[in-house]
């Protein structure tokens, strides 16, 4: 039991493998939003990868900012060398599936064009989808090149690696900030 557990690809496998089998079990009680199972496969996909996006937010700036300054000089090197690189790289591309996703999704309920245009019909997930495309924004153009800067993955001197670190810094801070309405809009839209 302990080796199937010390393989994360296995894990997610058969994880992926049980949530099929409980969606297509007749008597499960799983309902796609629009009655389509690729839809709702879709939707799922679109929230398994907001929650790798915002749980990585999350870990951010609730556990690893805060955390940083009390980490003895010595032991930093583990968390910028190998930790940070590594979760920003889930955290990256959490957030570009989550709005591929989401853009797809919108486009399965005929309603990307209203959602866009912040329509009536539309108005709530047009919100959630316009915060998410700026948090989305945010990361891949912002916080993830001044990340490179800051964790020394690109070449730059310390006073531009701190100027680099308090940017990511406050736009991460930003995309916290936002995350809070995206959130209300994405669970109350549909």
């Amino acid at each position: 039991m302990g080796k199937f557990f010390e393989n994360l690809g296995l894990v997610l496998v058969v994880g992926v493998v049980l949530a099929v089998l409980i969606a297509v079990f007749p008597d499960s009680g799983y309902r796609p939003p629009t009655g389509d199972l690729l839809n709702g496969i879709l939707q799922w996909v679109h929230v398994f990868f907001g929650i790798t996006w915002i749980g990585l937010l999350y870990y951010f700036n609730f556990v690893q900012i805060p955390t940083m300054p009390k980490v003895p000089a010595e032991l930093k090197p583990g968390v910028s060398k190998y930790i940070a690189p590594s979760a920003l790289f889930y955290f990256r591309w959490g957030a570009a599936f989550t709005v591929l996703t989401g853009l797809l999704l919108a486009w399965s309920y005929g309603e990307l064009r209203e959602a866009m245009e912040l329509q009536p019909s539309a108005r709530l997930i047009g919100i959630g989808m316009w915060l998410a495309l700026i948090m989305a924004f945010n990361v891949w153009f912002v916080i993830w090149p001044n990340q490179k800067k800051a964790l020394g993955i690109v070449a730059a001197d310390d006073a531009a690696k701190a100027k680099a670190a308090r940017t990511a810094m406050i736009f991460s801070r930003t995309n916290t900030l936002l995350s809070i309405p995206m959130l209300l809009a994405m669970t109350n839209a549909h």
